[in-house]
Protein backbone atom coordinates (compact mmCIF):
# COMPACT_ATOMS: atom_id res chain seq x y z
CA UNK A 1 0.00 0.00 0.00
CA UNK A 2 2.80 2.37 0.93
CA UNK A 3 4.59 1.54 -2.31
CA UNK A 4 1.52 2.40 -4.40
CA UNK A 5 1.14 5.69 -2.53
CA UNK A 6 4.73 6.72 -3.30
CA UNK A 7 4.28 5.89 -7.00
CA UNK A 8 1.07 7.93 -7.13
CA UNK A 9 2.69 10.95 -5.49
CA UNK A 10 5.65 10.73 -7.87
CA UNK A 11 3.31 10.65 -10.87
CA UNK A 12 1.41 13.70 -9.56
CA UNK A 13 4.69 15.59 -9.05
CA UNK A 14 5.88 14.82 -12.61
CA UNK A 15 2.59 15.96 -14.06
CA UNK A 16 2.75 19.16 -12.04
CA UNK A 17 6.24 19.94 -13.34
CA UNK A 18 5.23 19.56 -16.96
CA UNK A 19 3.60 22.53 -18.66
CA UNK A 20 0.03 22.37 -19.75
CA UNK A 21 -0.25 21.10 -23.33
CA UNK A 22 -1.98 24.34 -24.41
CA UNK A 23 0.60 26.66 -22.88
CA UNK A 24 3.97 27.93 -24.02
CA UNK A 25 6.07 28.91 -21.03
CA UNK A 26 8.74 31.57 -21.04
CA UNK A 27 9.69 34.99 -19.72
CA UNK A 28 9.31 38.67 -20.54
CA UNK A 29 12.39 39.97 -22.35
CA UNK A 30 13.71 43.11 -24.02
CA UNK A 31 16.31 43.70 -26.68
CA UNK A 32 19.79 43.42 -25.23
CA UNK A 33 22.47 45.53 -26.88
CA UNK A 34 26.02 44.26 -26.45
CA UNK A 35 28.91 46.67 -26.93
CA UNK A 36 32.36 45.27 -27.61
CA UNK A 37 35.91 46.55 -27.22
CA UNK A 38 37.39 47.92 -30.44
CA UNK A 39 40.94 47.36 -29.18
CA UNK A 40 42.69 45.48 -26.40
CA UNK A 41 43.38 48.54 -24.26
CA UNK A 42 43.14 49.20 -20.51
CA UNK A 43 39.83 50.55 -19.21
CA UNK A 44 40.51 54.07 -17.90
CA UNK A 45 36.98 55.25 -17.04
CA UNK A 46 33.57 53.77 -16.22
CA UNK A 47 31.32 56.85 -15.96
CA UNK A 48 28.09 54.85 -15.54
CA UNK A 49 27.23 52.09 -13.08
CA UNK A 50 25.11 48.99 -13.54
CA UNK A 51 21.37 49.59 -13.29
CA UNK A 52 21.66 53.25 -14.29
CA UNK A 53 19.52 54.71 -17.08
CA UNK A 54 21.50 55.66 -20.16
CA UNK A 55 20.74 57.59 -23.33
CA UNK A 56 22.15 57.40 -26.81
CA UNK A 57 25.63 58.94 -26.79
CA UNK A 58 26.34 58.50 -23.06
CA UNK A 59 29.91 57.34 -22.41
CA UNK A 60 29.88 53.87 -20.84
CA UNK A 61 33.50 52.73 -21.11
CA UNK A 62 36.63 54.73 -21.90
CA UNK A 63 39.60 52.72 -23.17
CA UNK A 64 43.19 53.99 -23.07
CA UNK A 65 43.98 56.22 -26.08
CA UNK A 66 47.76 56.77 -25.88
CA UNK A 67 48.72 54.21 -28.52
CA UNK A 68 45.99 55.29 -30.89
CA UNK A 69 46.86 58.96 -30.50
CA UNK A 70 50.43 58.16 -31.55
CA UNK A 71 49.18 56.31 -34.63
CA UNK A 72 46.92 59.24 -35.47
CA UNK A 73 49.80 61.70 -35.14
CA UNK A 74 51.90 59.57 -37.50
CA UNK A 75 49.07 59.41 -40.03
CA UNK A 76 48.61 63.19 -39.91
CA UNK A 77 52.34 63.70 -40.46
CA UNK A 78 52.23 61.47 -43.54
CA UNK A 79 49.26 63.48 -44.79
CA UNK A 80 51.16 66.75 -44.36
CA UNK A 81 54.16 65.28 -46.18
CA UNK A 82 52.01 64.16 -49.12
CA UNK A 83 50.29 67.54 -49.26
CA UNK A 84 53.63 69.36 -49.36
CA UNK A 85 54.87 67.14 -52.19
CA UNK A 86 51.75 67.89 -54.23
CA UNK A 87 52.08 71.64 -53.64
CA UNK A 88 55.69 71.54 -54.79
CA UNK A 89 54.64 69.93 -58.05
CA UNK A 90 51.69 72.23 -58.69
CA UNK A 91 53.30 75.50 -57.58
CA UNK A 92 56.45 74.99 -59.66
CA UNK A 93 60.04 75.85 -58.80
CA UNK A 94 61.11 78.86 -56.75
CA UNK A 95 61.88 82.12 -58.63
CA UNK A 96 65.42 82.03 -57.26
CA UNK A 97 66.06 78.60 -58.85
CA UNK A 98 64.66 79.77 -62.18
CA UNK A 99 66.83 82.91 -62.09
CA UNK A 100 69.91 80.80 -61.34
CA UNK A 101 69.13 78.46 -64.25
CA UNK A 102 68.66 81.44 -66.58
CA UNK A 103 72.06 82.84 -65.53
CA UNK A 104 73.70 79.49 -66.28
CA UNK A 105 72.17 79.58 -69.76
CA UNK A 106 73.59 83.04 -70.38
CA UNK A 107 77.01 81.95 -69.12
CA UNK A 108 76.93 78.88 -71.37
CA UNK A 109 76.02 81.07 -74.36
CA UNK A 110 78.97 83.37 -73.70
CA UNK A 111 81.37 80.45 -73.49
CA UNK A 112 79.90 78.95 -76.64
CA UNK A 113 80.44 82.21 -78.58
CA UNK A 114 83.99 82.52 -77.27
CA UNK A 115 84.81 78.90 -78.17
CA UNK A 116 83.32 79.34 -81.67
CA UNK A 117 85.47 82.45 -82.35
CA UNK A 118 88.60 80.74 -81.00
CA UNK A 119 87.97 77.77 -83.29
CA UNK A 120 87.60 80.03 -86.34
CA UNK A 121 90.92 81.80 -85.60
CA UNK A 122 92.77 78.51 -85.11
CA UNK A 123 91.25 77.13 -88.31
CA UNK A 124 92.42 80.15 -90.30
CA UNK A 125 95.90 79.91 -88.80
CA UNK A 126 95.99 76.19 -89.58
CA UNK A 127 95.12 76.98 -93.20
CA UNK A 128 98.15 79.28 -93.29
CA UNK A 129 100.22 76.50 -91.73
CA UNK A 130 100.95 78.69 -88.70
CA UNK A 131 99.58 76.21 -86.08
CA UNK A 132 99.71 72.47 -85.81
CA UNK A 133 96.91 69.92 -86.25
CA UNK A 134 96.76 69.36 -82.48
CA UNK A 135 95.93 73.01 -81.90
CA UNK A 136 93.06 72.77 -84.37
CA UNK A 137 91.73 69.61 -82.75
CA UNK A 138 91.84 71.19 -79.31
CA UNK A 139 89.95 74.28 -80.51
CA UNK A 140 87.31 72.09 -82.15
CA UNK A 141 86.89 70.04 -78.92
CA UNK A 142 86.57 73.20 -76.81
CA UNK A 143 83.87 74.49 -79.19
CA UNK A 144 81.91 71.22 -79.06
CA UNK A 145 82.15 71.14 -75.25
CA UNK A 146 80.88 74.70 -74.95
CA UNK A 147 78.03 73.90 -77.37
CA UNK A 148 77.05 70.80 -75.29
CA UNK A 149 77.12 72.81 -72.04
CA UNK A 150 74.84 75.40 -73.60
CA UNK A 151 72.39 72.70 -74.65
CA UNK A 152 72.42 71.16 -71.15
CA UNK A 153 71.85 74.50 -69.44
CA UNK A 154 69.00 75.34 -71.83
CA UNK A 155 67.26 72.01 -71.19
CA UNK A 156 67.59 72.46 -67.42
CA UNK A 157 66.04 75.91 -67.68
CA UNK A 158 63.15 74.59 -69.78
CA UNK A 159 62.54 71.78 -67.28
CA UNK A 160 62.23 74.24 -64.41
CA UNK A 161 59.84 76.53 -66.29
CA UNK A 162 57.72 73.79 -67.91
CA UNK A 163 56.37 72.44 -64.61
CA UNK A 164 55.78 68.86 -63.43
CA UNK A 165 54.50 66.05 -65.62
CA UNK A 166 50.79 65.24 -65.47
CA UNK A 167 51.58 61.70 -64.35
CA UNK A 168 53.68 62.98 -61.43
CA UNK A 169 50.91 65.32 -60.32
CA UNK A 170 48.32 62.53 -60.48
CA UNK A 171 50.58 60.23 -58.48
CA UNK A 172 51.06 62.92 -55.84
CA UNK A 173 47.28 63.44 -55.65
CA UNK A 174 46.74 59.72 -55.17
CA UNK A 175 49.36 59.58 -52.40
CA UNK A 176 47.68 62.53 -50.67
CA UNK A 177 44.26 60.84 -50.90
CA UNK A 178 45.69 57.64 -49.41
CA UNK A 179 47.28 59.61 -46.56
CA UNK A 180 44.00 61.43 -45.89
CA UNK A 181 42.10 58.14 -45.80
CA UNK A 182 44.61 56.64 -43.37
CA UNK A 183 44.36 59.69 -41.11
CA UNK A 184 40.55 59.48 -41.17
CA UNK A 185 40.73 55.77 -40.31
CA UNK A 186 43.01 56.38 -37.34
CA UNK A 187 40.74 59.23 -36.20
CA UNK A 188 37.73 56.92 -36.31
CA UNK A 189 39.59 54.24 -34.36
CA UNK A 190 40.46 56.82 -31.73
CA UNK A 191 36.80 57.79 -31.50
CA UNK A 192 35.75 54.14 -31.14
CA UNK A 193 37.90 53.78 -28.01
CA UNK A 194 35.14 55.73 -26.29
CA UNK A 195 32.30 53.20 -25.96
CA UNK A 196 28.97 55.04 -25.98
CA UNK A 197 25.36 53.91 -25.65
CA UNK A 198 23.69 53.21 -28.98
CA UNK A 199 20.15 52.91 -27.56
CA UNK A 200 18.22 54.31 -24.63
CA UNK A 201 17.72 51.90 -21.78
CA UNK A 202 19.24 50.46 -18.61
CA UNK A 203 22.93 49.61 -18.27
CA UNK A 204 22.52 45.95 -17.43
CA UNK A 205 26.08 44.73 -17.06
CA UNK A 206 29.72 45.90 -17.09
CA UNK A 207 31.73 42.65 -17.30
CA UNK A 208 35.13 44.32 -16.73
CA UNK A 209 36.41 46.52 -13.92
CA UNK A 210 38.41 49.73 -14.05
CA UNK A 211 42.03 48.99 -14.94
CA UNK A 212 41.37 45.68 -16.66
CA UNK A 213 42.32 45.00 -20.26
CA UNK A 214 39.49 43.34 -22.19
CA UNK A 215 40.34 41.36 -25.32
CA UNK A 216 39.60 42.68 -28.78
CA UNK A 217 35.85 42.30 -29.50
CA UNK A 218 35.24 41.35 -25.87
CA UNK A 219 31.87 42.46 -24.47
CA UNK A 220 32.44 45.50 -22.23
CA UNK A 221 28.84 46.71 -21.72
CA UNK A 222 25.31 45.36 -22.08
CA UNK A 223 22.26 47.61 -22.38
CA UNK A 224 18.71 46.48 -21.77
CA UNK A 225 16.89 48.56 -24.37
CA UNK A 226 14.12 50.85 -23.21
CA UNK A 227 11.50 49.44 -25.56
CA UNK A 228 8.24 47.49 -25.52
CA UNK A 229 8.99 43.99 -24.20
CA UNK A 230 8.23 40.67 -25.85
CA UNK A 231 7.46 37.20 -24.55
CA UNK A 232 10.15 34.61 -25.23
CA UNK A 233 8.42 31.23 -24.96
CA UNK A 234 8.92 27.60 -25.91
CA UNK A 235 6.16 26.19 -28.10
CA UNK A 236 5.40 22.43 -27.99
CA UNK A 237 5.67 20.60 -31.30
CA UNK A 238 1.93 19.86 -31.26
CA UNK A 239 1.19 23.59 -31.72
CA UNK A 240 4.08 24.47 -34.00
CA UNK A 241 2.03 24.34 -37.18
CA UNK A 242 -0.32 27.06 -35.90
CA UNK A 243 2.47 29.34 -34.71
CA UNK A 244 3.29 31.42 -37.76
CA UNK A 245 4.63 34.94 -38.14
CA UNK A 246 1.86 37.43 -37.44
CA UNK A 247 -0.41 35.03 -35.54
CA UNK A 248 -2.34 36.53 -32.60
CA UNK A 249 -1.72 34.83 -29.24
CA UNK A 250 -2.96 35.84 -25.75
CA UNK A 251 -0.09 36.16 -23.27
CA UNK A 252 -0.52 35.93 -19.49
CA UNK A 253 2.09 37.48 -17.21
CA UNK A 254 2.53 36.44 -13.59
CA UNK A 255 1.18 39.11 -11.26
CA UNK A 256 -0.92 40.83 -13.95
CA UNK A 257 -4.66 40.28 -14.27
CA UNK A 258 -6.01 39.50 -17.68
CA UNK A 259 -3.90 38.90 -20.75
CA UNK A 260 -2.06 40.84 -23.43
CA UNK A 261 -2.79 40.51 -27.13
CA UNK A 262 0.52 39.37 -28.51
CA UNK A 263 1.69 38.89 -32.08
CA UNK A 264 4.26 36.30 -33.13
CA UNK A 265 7.30 38.03 -34.60
CA UNK A 266 9.65 35.07 -34.75
CA UNK A 267 9.45 31.30 -34.55
CA UNK A 268 12.42 28.94 -34.77
CA UNK A 269 12.51 26.51 -37.66
CA UNK A 270 14.47 23.96 -35.64
CA UNK A 271 13.68 22.59 -32.17
CA UNK A 272 15.66 23.85 -29.22
CA UNK A 273 16.21 20.38 -27.80
CA UNK A 274 16.82 16.97 -29.40
CA UNK A 275 16.66 16.93 -33.23
CA UNK A 276 13.50 15.39 -34.66
CA UNK A 277 15.33 12.69 -36.59
CA UNK A 278 16.75 11.26 -33.35
CA UNK A 279 13.33 10.71 -31.78
CA UNK A 280 10.46 8.33 -32.26
CA UNK A 281 7.01 9.53 -33.28
CA UNK A 282 5.75 9.48 -29.69
CA UNK A 283 8.80 11.38 -28.43
CA UNK A 284 8.51 14.16 -30.98
CA UNK A 285 5.64 15.69 -29.05
CA UNK A 286 8.18 16.78 -26.42
CA UNK A 287 10.10 18.97 -28.86
CA UNK A 288 10.08 22.70 -28.12
CA UNK A 289 10.41 25.58 -30.58
CA UNK A 290 11.59 28.96 -29.41
CA UNK A 291 9.21 31.81 -30.29
CA UNK A 292 9.10 35.55 -29.68
CA UNK A 293 5.75 37.25 -29.23
CA UNK A 294 5.53 41.04 -29.40
CA UNK A 295 3.36 42.64 -26.71
CA UNK A 296 1.31 45.85 -27.04
CA UNK A 297 2.58 49.24 -25.94
CA UNK A 298 0.69 49.13 -22.64
CA UNK A 299 3.10 46.41 -21.46
CA UNK A 300 6.17 48.66 -21.58
CA UNK A 301 6.32 48.90 -17.79
CA UNK A 302 6.66 45.13 -17.32
CA UNK A 303 10.03 44.15 -15.86
CA UNK A 304 12.25 41.76 -17.77
CA UNK A 305 12.58 38.19 -16.56
CA UNK A 306 9.00 37.85 -15.25
CA UNK A 307 7.42 34.45 -16.12
CA UNK A 308 4.89 34.51 -18.94
CA UNK A 309 2.60 31.96 -20.58
CA UNK A 310 1.18 32.03 -24.11
CA UNK A 311 -2.33 30.57 -24.43
CA UNK A 312 -1.99 28.22 -27.40
CA UNK A 313 -5.65 27.24 -27.34
CA UNK A 314 -6.66 30.68 -28.64
CA UNK A 315 -4.20 31.14 -31.50
CA UNK A 316 -5.63 33.30 -34.26
CA UNK A 317 -4.12 33.26 -37.76
CA UNK A 318 -2.61 36.44 -39.24
CA UNK A 319 -5.00 39.10 -40.46
CA UNK A 320 -4.11 38.46 -44.11
CA UNK A 321 -3.59 34.82 -45.04
CA UNK A 322 -3.72 33.66 -48.69
CA UNK A 323 -4.17 29.96 -49.41
CA UNK A 324 -2.71 28.02 -52.34
CA UNK A 325 -5.66 29.00 -54.58
CA UNK A 326 -5.00 32.70 -53.96
CA UNK A 327 -8.11 33.16 -51.81
CA UNK A 328 -7.68 35.56 -48.90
Amino acid sequence: MKRHLIVSLLAIWICACQPAPDQALGTIERDRVTLTATASEIIRQLPKHEGQKVKVGDVLVQLDTKNQQALLAEAKAQQAKANAALLRLTNGERPEDIAAASAQVQQAKAKDIQAEKAFIRIRDLFAQRLVSQSNLDKARADRDTARANLHSATEAFLKLTAGARVEDVEQAKAELAAAQAQAALQQQRLKELTITATRNGILDNLPYNLGERPPLAGIVAIIQANSVPYARVYVPASHRIKMVIGAQVPVHVDGVKGSFAGKVRRIATEPSFSPYYALTESERSHLMYLAEITLPFISESLPSGVPAQADLSHIQPPESVIDERGVQ
